[in-house]
């Protein structure tokens, strides 16, 4: 027996049922995209919250061995020069705080260099403030350590510090 054409039973998908497909996934990939986004800056976020804690206790041991706080002078090029390299025999300490301030072991991105000048950065790539206790911004007797956050400026809500 013969099957008549229009008695067949069509097994495709209709153009609507494949836009509405398309339309699901594409909400879903934007909701997890904005999810992932979020997850990441609070990552970012929680990494300077390590590294002010880090360069808080390197500059508490430097002053221990130094009798002072490092200089404020070309924000953290001091503080670099002051807690790495002049631990490789330009201090009489002799000691190098933080080892991963090392520019030829970069594996957390703490340190920018940028001809010639190298300064700490916070983990979105923006040099971290500090100031001495006897720097008239400084808001510690002290000293200041602080990143800008997301948005790279100093005063908003998304800066972490230890102030």
């Amino acid at each position: 027996m013969k099957t008549h054409p229009s008695s067949r039973i069509s097994r495709g998908f209709t153009l609507i049922e494949l836009l509405v497909v398309i339309t699901i996934i594409a909400i879903l990939a934007g909701l997890s995209m904005g999810g992932y986004s979020y997850v990441i800056r609070k990552q970012a976020d929680e990494q300077a919250r390590v590294q002010i804690s880090l360069l808080e206790k390197a500059i508490e041991d430097y002053k221990l061995d130094n009798g002072e706080y490092p200089a404020s002078v070309s924000g953290t090029t001091g503080l670099y020069e002051a807690l790495y390299k002049n631990g490789l025999g330009a201090n009489p300490v002799g000691k190098i705080y933080i080892a991963e301030l090392d520019p030829n072991n970069q594996r957390f991105g703490w340190i920018k260099d940028t001809g010639g000048v190298i300064t700490i950065v916070d983990p979105y790539q923006v040099e971290y403030i500090y100031r001495r206790g006897d720097d008239p911004l400084a808001k510690n007797p002290d000293f200041d350590l602080a990143s800008r956050g997301k948005d790279g400026i100093l005063g908003n809500a998304d800066d972490i510090d230890n102030y």
